[in-house]
């Protein structure tokens, strides 16, 4: 049961970040080191600005909001 419930706290932390927009940056580099052996992983400054342009995205035509 106590797994059980620790699994579930763990996918409400990760929904909850992912809700707000704060990307996974250590599940970014258990994928690149299990698929991807053979490249570099970005760095958290590049993770970070690649996910901010993914969500936002960079065709916007200025202003707030």
């Amino acid at each position: 049961m106590f797994s059980t419930l620790a699994q579930a706290g763990r996918y409400l932390g990760q929904s909850m970040r992912l809700m707000v927009g704060l990307p996974e940056y250590d599940t970014y580099l258990a994928h690149m080191e299990r698929e991807h052996p053979d490249k570099t992983p970005m760095t958290y400054e590049e993770f970070f600005r690649e996910r901010q342009e993914a969500r936002y995205g960079s065709g916007r035509s200025g202003g707030c909001c």
